[in-house]
């Protein structure tokens, strides 16, 4: 009864778990809040006592105006007054007059003392005056918080912080001082930019130049252009828009330039930084955020940023820099109200799909990337919410971050904050490309004007759609703008594409048409076995190219030092120690069901003398065995989209795979001990309740490691029917009696085999004197050797092993796509 107690006290502890998490967020805030409230007083304050210096620099001038005049009025008529008594000299008026002859020169020195020390003053308060116009942010002479004039001085600086109070109150003061700047350049001119840069100390990103020329991308296998002929450049510190109608090939021009397309020949140049390197020897500062918003649901806002921080950013990089990397993003993202907010899941609710698209945004600018690229960022956004991501993006250009995304629909107000546009046509063409200012003057020259009350973007790309045609009198069809675009920029013009141009040869077009109508015949007649082994032939090539990108090795010339496998081990253990705490209840159940378990089979499987208790036993392989493995399914199955995401950045994954191996080996401890708390009481072996729980926790250890390769190498539905399946077909193999060989070396193969006669030799052992001598029949017909019992268990240990060696092989080669 105490096992059972036992059990169902970490039962009531995995229910509370999630309240323990909640309550430690809740402290969190409190302490954000205080040090964002201590930051916004200590800005007001340093506002207000910024305009009582200015009054009181207003009130020292002025009364030093008024006291020079005051004195130049007074001298000017004592002297007035002296020049007539000389002039008017009287017997009686000498002797008057010698006394304030004598006086005279006295009273003025006494005034000009008097004013000596005034222009003295006067001239230390100017001095201080000067002091605070030259440097206005000093605090000489007067603290805000102590009032110490030297306590500011001696202030911890941002890598001497430790205290979690602390460097909330160093990052948002940072982000206040730089609110405050920003207002002050509000137009962010270049001056502006280079005072914000030297203000704030933003960080000198590396910078990253893509350019591209005849770039062009055909599918293996069946010939079919995704993009063609695109040449132009993306440079850093702008932000360019990707645009064009359906099928026009934009997210596989972002794909190409990451470095990510898969499947396809590829011909042309993609130079970076003007050489030809691999953009993969740049991947740890190359951001790119997929379409789908792929982000842990039963993680906070701020948990996913700051794990996506912790393991991408510069590993010599301080904690508190990084604290104030995420509070900025999280600023800049308008995501402060949801902050402690769980994602959420299809299952539970969570926040809103507005502010989970711009979290996908915020998990790759927490990494302070050099170049940018993002898949519809602005998809299921209102107007709002664009813009605010849009000025988000734009400051992350104007530190040096070459930033290029495809949009859809595009409002006026967001096209026009767009520095470059990149306009396609279908089947990859490029229509434009270059300034947005100077769109409507390009397609003005050729004679395609927007109608008033139209919106720039939709009409192009209406046109492109075919949908709205140009006037006739302009004589261009949008299949001609590619073309035109070509010979415009002088580039040159494949020789299928110049039967567009207006003056083309009719011979030429004709023959090219036979020729095209000749392929086009032949494809007709080609046979359904043909059809079929260039569609074998295509697939084997595309998991080839997946193979092959997956082990794909550059040079790392990114120049940043990211965390090791061992800390990138710390930080997963962190975050899934934190998802598990919060899947509380289903772990929960799983335990429930091992007791139901525990109780139906002991009860129904009484220990035989003559069997040693083989039959409750084996139901006991099949039963963990098979609640074990579709618990385990859980741990791979649900995060391959993640998985995915992560390592494509970066992410070891060796640290991934261990740290969710570790996190299971709770489980591999705890679930024995369930299964045991009442399996042991109502079916009561004679074997030790160690010598159970041993060959128990080998048992699961095995099992999981087998679930692992069915998830990572299957989809959900046969990774559960295998997991089933497998324990029940190799228990009946292992206690199938036959003289075969084949089917004894197939038993020797099955887990199942050596986890049963561990289970019996250690209820045999128990036996003694005659009871074990006339029990040895049993054992022999079985093929079981009392001296086996610690080779069947390092049997166990080793197929877990080898299980996941295969799982970790699998995960690295065949999961990323």
């Amino acid at each position: 009864m105490s096992k059972a107690g036992l059990s169902f006290l970490l039962i009531i502890i995995y229910n509370c778990s999630d309240q323990v998490l909640a309550t430690r967020e809740k402290r969190q805030a409190k302490s954000r809040e205080k040090a964002v409230q201590s930051v916004r007083e200590t800005a007001q304050a340093r506002e207000k006592w910024k305009s009582a210096k200015d009054i009181a620099k207003k009130h020292a001038i002025g009364f030093q105006t008024q006291l020079s005049r005051t004195f130049s009025r007074r001298k000017s008529l004592m002297q007035s007054e002296m020049v007539k008594g000389l002039g008017h000299t009287k017997p009686g008026m000498d002797a008057a007059l010698s006394p304030m002859t004598m006086s005279g020169p006295g009273a003025p020195q006494e005034s000009r003392g008097g004013l000596k020390g005034k222009k003295k003053e006067n001239s230390n308060l100017t001095k201080m005056l000067n002091s605070i116009e030259q440097d206005p942010d000093s605090h000489e002479g007067f603290n805000l918080e102590i009032g110490d004039k030297n306590i500011k001085k001696h202030a911890p600086r941002g890598k001497q912080l430790h205290t979690q109070s602390q460097m909330f109150r160093y990052a948002y003061g940072q982000i206040e001082k730089e609110k405050a700047l920003q207002e002050q350049n509000k137009n962010l001119t270049f001056s502006g930019v280079i005072s914000m840069a030297t203000d704030v100390e933003i960080g000198k990103r590396p910078t990253i130049e893509v350019a591209f020329k005849d770039l062009t991308l055909t599918l293996k296998g069946k010939n079919k252009h995704l993009l063609r002929c695109v040449t132009g450049k993306i440079l850093p510190g702008r932000v360019s828009a990707v645009m064009g109608p359906s099928g026009a090939g934009k997210t596989t021009f972002l794909s190409a330039l990451a470095g990510k397309a898969t499947g396809c020949t590829m011909s042309g140049m993609i130079l970076i930084n003007g050489k030809m390197e691999s953009i993969h020897s740049y991947k740890k500062i190359i951001g790119f955020v997929p379409q789908d918003d792929i982000v842990h649901g039963n993680l906070t806002v701020e948990e996913n940023l700051w794990f996506s921080a912790s393991c991408r950013l510069s590993a010599n990089l301080p904690k508190v820099e990084k604290v104030l990397v995420v509070e900025r993003v999280i600023e800049a993202l308008g995501l402060q109200t949801v902050r402690d907010s769980l994602v959420g899941t299809v299952e539970k609710r969570g926040i809103s799909g507005g502010q989970r698209k711009r979290v996908n945004v915020g998990l790759e600018m927490v990494m302070e990337p050099s170049l940018l690229i993002l898949d519809e960022p602005t998809s299921g956004l209102d107007s709002s919410s664009s813009q605010l991501l849009l000025r988000a993006l734009r400051r992350e250009a104007l530190e040096g971050v070459n930033v290029c995304m495809v949009v859809h629909q595009p409002s006026y107000t967001l096209f026009r904050m767009f520095d470059d546009l990149i306009l396609l046509a279908k089947g990859g063409l490029t229509v434009y490309h270059g300034p947005v200012k100077k769109v409507e003057e390009y397609f003005s020259s050729l004679g395609i004007m927007v109608p008033e009350r139209v919106n720039p973007p939709d009409h192009y790309i209406d046109i492109l759609e075919g949908i709205v045609k140009p006037s006739t009198s302009t004589g261009v069809n949008y299949k001609q703008l590619p073309v035109r675009w070509m010979l415009n920029n002088g580039y040159p013009v494949p020789m299928d594409m110049l039967q567009s141009v207006d003056g083309m040869a009719a011979a030429s077009g004709e023959n090219s048409n036979h020729g095209a109508n000749t392929l086009d015949t032949g494809s007709d007649a080609q046979s359904f076995a043909g059809e079929f082994w260039q569609d074998v032939k295509c697939n084997v090539e595309l998991r080839k190219d997946n193979i092959q990108h997956n082990f794909l090795k550059s040079y790392d010339l990114s120049d940043r030092n990211a965390p090791g496998v061992f800390q990138q081990y710390r930080y997963f253990l962190g975050r899934l120690g934190k998802q598990r705490l919060r899947e509380a209840r289903t772990q929960a159940v799983d335990f429930l069901i091992l007791l139901l378990a525990g109780i139906c089979l002991g009860t129904l499987a009484k220990v035989s003398d003559k069997t040693f208790g083989t039959l409750g036993y084996t139901y006991t392989v099949i039963a963990v065995s098979l609640l074990c493995k579709i618990a385990a399914l859980r741990t791979f199955a649900l995060d391959k989209l993640h998985y995915q995401r992560e390592s494509a950045s970066g992410i070891s994954s060796l640290a991934y795979f261990l740290a969710k191996d570790t996190i299971d080996h709770l489980n591999t401890i705890i679930k024995p001990l369930v299964y045991l708390s009442m399996f042991y009481f109502f079916n009561n072996p004679r074997s030790s309740v160690t010598d159970n729980y041993l060959v128990l926790v080998c048992l699961v250890y095995c099992v999981n490691g087998i679930a692992y390769a069915f998830a990572i190498f299957l989809e959900p539905s046969p990774a559960q029917l295998w997991s089933v399946l497998l324990p029940v077909v190799l228990t009946l193999i292992a206690t199938y009696t036959s003289t075969n060989k084949i089917v004894d070396v197939l038993a020797n193969l099955c887990y199942t085999k050596w986890a049963l006669e561990a289970f019996v030799i250690a209820n045999a052992k128990r036996y003694s004197g005659v009871w074990l001598i006339t029990r040895c029949g049993s054992l022999m017909s079985s093929g079981y050797d009392l001296n086996h019992w610690y080779r069947c268990l390092v049997f166990l240990v080793l197929t877990g092993v080898l299980s996941r060696a295969v799982a970790f092989f699998c995960m690295v080669t065949f999961q990323k796509k």
